[in-house]
């Protein structure tokens, strides 16, 4: 993969305190173009809050970070037309049928009519759902959900996708179809920061990992680069090796760093 000189996302320094509660701790990570970023943690480690402060949805106590350059503090409108945004929740609207809720997203971003009618036949195709594009969503699947959910995001050609644990209750073979999306999205050189809990996928598609721990970025390398630092065959094994806890441990501060607040732009 071709990596970029300017990287997409850079955060330096970025703390976040929730009262008492130091949820980030001076984090600092660059993320180059066109490659996938996976940070990896346990519930509390700071990954959503860190995602919610790159998306413009929380403003961090200290530090900076850019987003396809853009300050996202100071530049935040021009932030918010650069990304999208697919969480483990889905934002579909199960009333509406696919295809609305694709014209609807791509009316959101003032697409042209002609160009916007193009854009969601395209969505749907790529995405397989141009059979189902007139049923309402409701009766869709899950992993069909998903998948609308991302073609939902795709409408207006976000530079940078934040993808926070996007798999979650999916199938395996659902899983394995987002994979190969991602994939496809690489190839275009959009960038994509990916919280995940599922190891496997971090080993499937991304190129580094940071590993969030209580707050930290506590290491950071390419899946190999951490397996061989650790002496460990799997990424869990270097979670263990290296926080003395492994990645899918549930902490019990793990409120602090929710999901349930506000949907990120698209």
């Amino acid at each position: 993969m071709t990596q970029h000189t300017a990287p997409a996302i850079e955060v330096a320094g970025i703390t976040k305190s929730y009262d008492e509660h130091q949820v980030l701790r001076g984090i600092d990570l660059a993320v180059p173009t066109g490659t996938v970023y996976a940070l990896l943690g346990p519930n509390g480690a700071g990954k959503t809050t860190m995602i919610r402060i790159l998306a413009t949805l929380l403003t961090a106590d200290g530090g900076e970070a850019r987003v396809c350059g853009y300050d996202v503090r100071a530049r935040a409108n021009e932030v918010r037309r650069s990304i999208g945004m697919t969480g483990q929740f889905s934002a579909v609207d199960e009333l509406l049928t696919g295809r609305e809720n694709l014209r609807l997203m791509a009316d959101l971003a003032h697409l042209r009519k002609p160009d916007a009618r193009a854009r969601v036949d395209e969505l749907l195709v790529r995405f397989g759902l141009t059979d189902a594009a007139d049923r309402r969503a409701a009766t869709y699947s899950g992993g069909m959900k998903r998948r609308l959910d991302l073609a939902m995001t795709l409408v207006s050609r976000p530079a940078v996708i934040f993808l926070d644990e996007p798999t979650t209750g999916l199938d395996p073979r659902s899983r394995r179809d987002l994979w190969q999306i991602v994939r496809e999205l690489l190839t275009e050189g959009v960038t994509i920061l990916l919280t995940t809990q599922y190891l496997d996928e971090v080993d499937q598609l991304a190129e580094t990992v940071g590993l969030l721990d209580n707050g930290r970025l506590v290491a950071e390398g390419s899946p190999a680069e951490l397996k061989e630092r650790a002496g460990g065959e799997t990424l869990d094994d270097v979670f263990l090796a290296l926080t003395g806890h492994p990645a899918t441990d549930d902490h019990d501060d793990h409120h602090h760093d929710d999901h349930h607040d506000q949907e990120a732009p698209r």
